[in-house]
């Protein structure tokens, strides 16, 4: 018996030359040796009857964790449309979330490039890039700003006063106060979610043609009749 289990042993084993896989025992290799030993004793009169209990145990361990996992795979998969399901009686809601995205707008319109200030401020500025990081807009707003939402009005024109090809831009807003002090500001964005995205493994809502994670979702409102 001892020679057959070598054999087995040997065959699973990796090999000299190309070094494959673990060196531990896996649920095919454990059932293949399990199987060797009791096609070579008694289960009645086993050599070691000590041994023989804890290789029992442990083949009823192993099958119980396949059992498990496979249980776990039906759970996550029934979770994950539990999900999906969940996030899509959101479209058609009106939602703001935090965001440095803006769209440019469309030739002879504008869009609001939204944020929040901690507190009062007398100087706002919104810094528009492409997707390579190049500055194509700097906006700058003189004027007092209460503490709370902000706008800042973009026309979708570079620093030339040529409109930028239609996509997504990156906004960075900036304030300060009356003595020049740097003012706490955040970008948001708020609008009705019109669709949801599953292209990356989890769900994201389309709010302005910005995909918007839900960790970023601030407030979810009926919908308001003037929200584009």
């Amino acid at each position: 018996m001892a020679n057959q289990i070598s054999s087995v042993l040997a065959g699973i084993g990796p090999s000299s030359t190309t070094p494959q896989g673990s060196n531990k025992l896996g649920k095919d290799e454990f059932l293949k040796l399990l199987t060797t030993q009791l096609s070579n004793q008694d289960p009645l009169d086993p050599v070691d009857n000590q041994a023989f209990i804890a290789q029992l145990a442990t083949f009823a361990s192993v099958e119980q964790q396949s059992t498990m996992n496979s249980t776990l795979e039906s759970l996550l998969v029934a979770q994950a449309s539990s999900n999906q399901t969940n996030v899509a009686v959101l479209v058609g809601k009106e939602i703001s979330f935090n965001t440095d995205q803006v769209v440019a707008p469309a030739t002879g319109s504008s869009v609001e490039i939204k944020g929040r200030l901690t507190d009062d401020a007398t100087k706002l500025s919104a810094i528009i890039k492409d997707d390579k990081g190049k500055v194509v807009r700097s906006i700058v707003v003189n004027a007092k700003q209460a503490a709370g939402e902000v706008k800042v009005p973009w026309d979708g024109k570079n620093e030339s006063g040529t409109p930028v090809p239609q996509g997504n831009y990156t906004v960075t807003l900036t304030a300060e106060d009356a003595a020049g002090t740097s003012v706490p500001v955040t970008t948001s964005g708020r609008g009705r979610a019109t669709g949801v995205s599953f292209s990356e493994g989890f769900p994201q809502l389309i709010v302005n043609g910005v995909r918007v994670r839900l960790s970023d979702v601030l407030e979810v409102n009926e919908p308001n009749t003037t929200t584009p």
